[in-house]
């Protein structure tokens, strides 16, 4: 089974510029087509609950209600773009998320700055209590978080932790190398992974398909984590303006030479489907 490890669906559009479709271009319907057509066998909904999307989560809900076992929710708690933000009291925030939506995952999006939160007794308990549930969680991690990350995977080796994009290395105000030397470690953390995707953040020329000057990135964390520690995602639809969801299969199959089939079809959803079935999440 293909698994993408990164989508979004949005009942009504929060993104500018605004577009004349806002109702149904971002709708799960939207994004069961396309993996249809690309025979993406399951995804992983990552609400996200910004500006214009608060009830991002109950939305997510719903549609992995009804296509139970294709689209899997992650429920957005505490993000940086939230009033709950590092405020004290995530654990039992986390408890009644789990008991309100009963999602595989859950996902959060920590700032720029590394306010020490990930070690803290606030944060420990955050984690012990998504690993007690079986979770996933994902995160969007800037690079300066990494130290710390590893502590928290070290500390909950049986919580799987997925970071977004690459690790938005891209983003990185030092460059890409400086976010590689944070990020990049030889030490073996097995649930530590990242999601291959996002190829066009911080690009000059975000719609330049296959992005060749981004695959020495995804080279790199082959070399150094291990294509066991990799998963592919589409990043829908915030992939659109760029390029479409069939290329964002493609760039790893035709483009990526320092890949085999074998590494890509892990990728691509060996290790995130294996993960899910351990969890009970796919039958």
């Amino acid at each position: 089974m293909i698994v993408d490890a990164h989508t979004h669906v949005w009942p009504r559009w929060p993104y500018r510029p605004d577009v004349p479709d806002s109702e149904s271009r971002g709708r799960a319907e939207n994004l069961l087509l396309e993996m249809d057509r690309a025979g993406v066998g399951a995804a992983l909904l990552v609400n996200a609950r910004i500006e214009h999307a608060e009830d991002n989560n109950d939305y997510g809900a719903e549609v992995a209600a009804v296509h139970r076992g294709r689209l899997l929710q992650v429920a957005d708690i505490d993000s940086r773009f939230g009033p709950d933000y590092h405020r004290p009291g995530a654990a039992d925030r986390l408890r009644a998320t789990i008991e309100k939506y009963q999602p595989v995952g859950v996902s959060h999006y920590l700032a720029p700055d590394n306010d020490g939160w990930l070690l803290s007794d606030e944060g420990r308990e955050f984690f012990r209590v998504a690993q007690d549930a079986r979770l996933l969680v994902t995160l969007a991690a800037p690079p300066n978080w990494y130290d710390d990350l590893r502590d928290v995977a070290r500390r909950f080796p049986g919580l799987p932790i997925m970071v977004n994009h690459l690790a938005v290395v891209m983003l990185h105000p030092n460059g890409i190398d400086a976010g590689l030397r944070l990020v990049l470690d030889r030490e073996d953390v097995p649930n530590l992974l990242v999601k291959v995707s996002g190829y066009y953040y911080g690009h000059e020329r975000p719609w330049d398909y296959p992005y060749l000057d981004r695959l020495p990135i995804v080279k790199a964390f082959a070399e150094n984590w291990g294509v066991g520690r990799m998963v592919w995602s589409s990043d829908w639809p915030s992939l659109l303006p760029h390029h479409s969801y069939r290329q964002a299969l493609q760039v790893l199959r035709d483009h990526a030479d320092f890949l085999s089939a074998d590494d890509v079809a892990r990728i691509q959803g060996g290790t995130l489907e294996t993960l899910l079935r351990e969890r009970g999440h796919l039958q």
